[in-house]
Parts: C-alpha cells; sequence; structure tokens
C-alpha cells in the first residue's frame, strides 16, 4: 500500500510538520526518561515517510530509519534533506532488522500502528530481531491502535479524515475496513477534487492488519526477553508498549 500513497501520506494530519514536532517531542520524553539525554542512536523499523524519525533527528538524535516501502524511505530522505537533518536511510523488513542494521542502538521504535501488520507469529519474529539490534540496557517502543474484543468488526467500514489541502489542491481523505475475523483490510484513498480544465484523480492503497491486543503484545515482549515491559497513555495518539533488554 505505501508505495501508493506515499507521496500524499501526510495528508492523513491536518498538519503534518507540527505532527512531527508534537510526536517528536513526545517521543523524546519517553525515551530521555529511560536513557538520560541526548543524543541516543535510535533505530525507527517502520519510519513510512518520516513523522516521527524527522521529529527525533531534529532535536539531535543519531536516527537510522528504515520501511519495507521504498518510496515511503525515498521520500523520508527527501524530507531530512530539505531540513538539513543528517539520517541513515534503508530499505528493509522490520522482520529482518538485525541483519540489516545490526545492534547496539538505544532505542528500537516502530509507532503509529506498523506492527500490527504482521500476523502474531511475524510479530514474535519482529520483537526478536528488536531485542537483538538493542545495547544491554536499551529500550524498545511501539504504539499500535487499541484493539479491543467487544469493538465493533462489522464490514465495511468507512473512517474519514476529511478534507486536505496539499498546495492548490483539495483532497477528501478517507479509508474503507473490511474485517475477516481478528484480520481486517484496509484501503486508504487520497480524492483530489476536480478544478476546470483538471480531472478529479484517486490515489489508493490496501493493506493488511491484524488485531493484537496490548496484553497479548506484551507478553510477547517478555516473551522473547524483554524485561520491565509496561504500557504508557496519554503520549501520543495511541497506546505505547515499551520494554527494555536485560543490563548486562
Amino acid at each position: 500500500m505505501y508505495d501508493d500513497i506515499a507521496s500524499l501520506y501526510h495528508l492523513v494530519y491536518p498538519d503534518w510538520n507540527e505532527a512531527i514536532k508534537q510526536q517528536g517531542s513526545a517521543l523524546n520524553g519517553v525515551v530521555s526518561n529511560f536513557l538520560g539525554s541526548v543524543p541516543l542512536s535510535i533505530l525507527d523499523v517502520s519510519c513510512g515517510i518520516g513523522t516521527q524519525a524527522l521529529g527525533l533527528a531534529a532535536l539531535g538524535h543519531n536516527v537510522t530509519a528504515s520501511d519495507l516501502s521504498a518510496a515511503a524511505v525515498a521520500r523520508a530522505h527527501k524530507e531530512a534533506l530539505s531540513r538539513g537533518l543528517e539520517m541513515t536511510f534503508k530499505v528493509a523488513d522490520m522482520r529482518q532488522c538485525a541483519q540489516m542494521h545490526g545492534s547496539g542502538f538505544d532505542v528500537v521504535l516502530s509507532a503509529d500502528n506498523s506492527l500490527p501488520h504482521l500476523p502474531g507469529d511475524e510479530i514474535r519474529v519482529a520483537l526478536q530481531g528488536f531485542y537483538q539490534c538493542l545495547r544491554h540496557d536499551g529500550v524498545a517502543i511501539v504504539s499500535l491502535r487499541e484493539y479491543l474484543e467487544d469493538e465493533d468488526r462489522s464490514s465495511p467500514q468507512m473512517w474519514s479524515y476529511g478534507f486536505r489541502y496539499d498546495g492548490s489542491d483539495r483532497y477528501f481523505v478517507f479509508q474503507t475496513r473490511d474485517w475477516n475475523d481478528d484480520a481486517y483490510d484496509v484501503a486508504m484513498y487520497f480524492v483530489r477534487e476536480v478544478k476546470q480544465g483538471t480531472p478529479a484523480s484517486v490515489t489508493a492503497g490496501l493493506s493488511r492488519y491484524y488485531a493484537i491486543t496490548i496484553e497479548r503484545l506484551m507478553f510477547l515482549f517478555r516473551d522473547v526477553g524483554f524485561t520491565d515491559v509496561q504500557r504508557l497513555d496519554g503520549i501520543l495518539h495511541q497506546p505505547i508498549v515499551l520494554g527494555r533488554r536485560s543490563a548486562a
């Protein structure tokens, strides 16, 4: 999906630049609280177009950012250059993060409900990689949607982000969700409205999510070796699960 929509994905935010600042500041508060002051070495294994990685780099952290989507990584790299930020970018699968990035990072980050793109057994594989990428006493941070056992899983569903402006163009942005047991397919739509002399257009992408509960994710954190596993609320727009690699 993200290769198809990387050029427009900033439109899911009312003000993407403000979101970069806010999320960078919020995550900086978390890592500073657990690990001390900047600069820290941070590996963002699902950077997308860079919302969290750019904000953290702007605050002085040494950020390595990767994503499975080559188009998203290219967009994030372009945004970093335009902001004068020195960052390392790679196209990589988070399930292979240890092979791609090595070890010794202070922080491994996967934000914005990226990890639930994987089914449970593959989430375990990814978390094992996060653990291996960390230095002793480093922390892994995952933010994700709170999936509830009793939530409405009827199909189809639609979620509207409303109208967004990109230069002189106005878009209507929305997603549809189609559930199948604990998995659901999300189609993202960016509809550019018709203007005089310019026809309407639709940019869209499709992806799948797996509804892992926070309790299950915390169990998997502990199961692969993380200690001090905890849930943090009120920091980002989604809950955070954090775990520490034990000291040597």
